[in-house]
């Protein structure tokens, strides 16, 4: 259930941030698209990109953060004392939490998570930059390009990931044991980074 609209909003808004920051880069008019601006052969600087992709992934934790908490607290909760499960869904796990801590907690560990989502939708837009740069597309008349070019993003996009994966895994220990602080049977308390 959170994954479709965060993927979504992650994807969407880093084609917005290119191209908010491509017409910035060159100078084009506020009219164009990301598409137009790239098809015209004009590529987005590598640090750009990797801003672009962290932007992208902020707006996307920030907007379908409380389904990330409510996934956390399930899965780090499946039974309480007796067996009896303390969360029976994402709706219910909403609900108490909001019931039980107030609707603040539906918030308990964002800040890690959106400095998280930074670099890791940074490195992983920002890698698939670089590839396309060092691997550039080549135009081949032989029946198979939409195959190939479905592989090539395939392979880019699983590079990517992957770098960006090991890279941020520390942060989203640590956003995890934020957000499983207060829900049943949980006694540690953690403030934040330090």
């Amino acid at each position: 259930l959170r994954v479709f609209p965060a993927k979504s909003i992650v994807f969407a808004s880093n084609d917005f941030y290119r191209g908010a920051f491509g017409r910035i880069y060159w100078g084009s008019s506020s009219n164009e698209s990301y598409s137009d601006l790239e098809n015209s052969g004009r590529k987005l600087p590598t640090s750009l990109s990797f801003l672009a992709g962290g932007f992208a992934g902020m707006s996307a934790s920030a907007a379908t953060y409380p389904l990330d908490l409510a996934r956390g607290r399930i899965t780090g909760k499946l039974a309480g004392p007796g067996g009896k499960k303390h969360y029976k869904g994402i709706l219910n796990t909403l609900v108490v939490t909001v019931r039980e801590e107030g609707a603040r907690a539906l918030y308990k560990g964002v800040t890690p998570t959106l400095l998280g989502a930074m670099p890791y939708e940074g490195i992983k837009f920002g890698t698939v930059g670089v590839l396309e740069r060092v691997f550039p597309r080549k135009e081949v008349d032989d029946g198979n390009s939409n195959s190939n070019a479905v592989l090539r993003k395939v392979m880019f996009g699983g590079a990517g990931g992957i770098s960006a994966g090991i890279l941020t895994y520390p942060n989203d220990t640590i956003r995890r044991l934020l957000q499983l602080q207060g829900s049943k049977g949980t006694t540690e308390h953690f403030a934040g980074y330090w």
